[in-house]
């Protein structure tokens, strides 16, 4: 499948974009599909073709796929807050799986990545595994969008007769970026000082080029109706990613915040929940958060990704070390 056309869903993001440069470095001819063709900022100096591509309108992905072999599926609603989270997160990730993978059908494309998330995992027992099974935590929009929506990308590419294998990466940070995602929003806001106390919260790093990377490799090397965990092994609080940048750069001043019991997180949220409501503005913790994830380790057994992918992500502490560099170096990301 080498050199054979790819496109690239949701190819001015994050993990988009750097999934289209890692396959221009490889010397594969890539099609990049976005919302907005007119937003040429991410794919300056890039030689790809873009086009559009709405996840909600399947004639736009029908056209997108035209010759396409390979289609790397990674457009999502990527948000843990929204005014109307069943419209504006889990419709659009349920009906835009439908929609890309029946156009990929009807354009005979040949093999399917999709891209996932931890979300869709089990979080039951330590390590977590691909076996383990699916979440059955219903607390969470988005975790219940990305949980439903690989299931039914796995059962569709299967009836449709697509060659589908489900990558599930963690908290996305590093290389290129235009705007920060969520979990690249929370490492700036550690960054800034902005995170007044310790939430016992664990987030699994992952550098965004070892995802990409990963990426292409399930395209060639992944089993159909696989899916794969694209993460660290070791997941890290947030006080010790605090501790961690106070090391590296002194001159921003940070302090590991203080303890709090999970009563006051709480109640905090229900407060910032509130004047969410009033502001129409996403709230900074929400009891979902503190429900779902208070001293929850992300620990993941990455032994299936490791050896029928060759994934070899970089460490959590020089993943965060670089995306802090690129932070650092790109200031107008810090105030947008």
């Amino acid at each position: 499948m080498e050199n054979s056309r790819a496109l690239v869903t949701g190819a001015n993001g994050h993990l988009g974009n750097n999934l289209v440069r890692h396959l221009l470095k490889q010397g594969n001819p890539v099609r990049a599909s976005v919302r907005n063709p007119k937003n040429r900022a991410p794919f300056e100096g890039l030689n790809c073709e873009v086009v559009h591509g709405d996840l909600m309108n399947k004639a736009s992905l029908v056209k997108a796929l035209e010759g396409v072999d390979t289609l790397y599926q990674v457009a999502a609603s990527f948000k843990l807050w929204a005014k109307n989270p069943q419209q504006e997160i889990y419709d659009v990730n349920m009906q835009g799986t439908r929609n890309v993978l029946e156009a990929a059908a009807a354009q005979g494309v040949r093999r399917v990545v999709y891209v996932s998330s931890i979300a869709a995992l089990n979080y039951a027992a330590l390590p977590i595994k691909e076996s383990d099974g699916y979440n059955p935590d219903r607390r969470n929009m988005y975790y219940n969008s990305k949980n439903d929506s690989e299931k039914v990308a796995i059962d569709l590419a299967a009836k449709l007769n697509l060659e589908l294998v489900a990558v599930l990466p963690s908290a996305m940070i590093g290389g290129e970026a235009f705007f920060l995602n969520e979990s690249y929003r929370i490492l700036a806001m550690v960054y800034l000082g902005k995170l007044p106390v310790e939430s016992n919260i664990f987030l699994n790093w992952i550098d965004v080029k070892d995802v990409a990377a990963a990426c292409v490799a399930a395209a060639t090397k992944g089993r159909a109706g696989e899916r794969y965990i694209l993460a660290n092994e070791k997941s890290m609080g947030l006080s010790e990613t605090t501790a961690l940048l106070q090391s590296l750069y002194p001159d921003l001043g940070l302090k590991v915040p203080p303890k709090v019991p999970r009563w006051f997180l709480y109640a905090n949220a229900t407060l910032f929940e509130l004047i969410s409501k009033l502001t129409d503005t996403q709230p900074l913790l929400q009891r979902s958060d503190v429900e779902m994830f208070w001293g929850q380790r992300m620990d993941f057994d990455i032994t299936k990704a490791r050896t029928e992918l060759g994934f070899a992500p970089k460490p959590p502490k020089i993943a965060v070390k670089e995306a802090a560099m690129y932070l650092r170096s790109h200031p107008q990301l810090l105030s947008a």
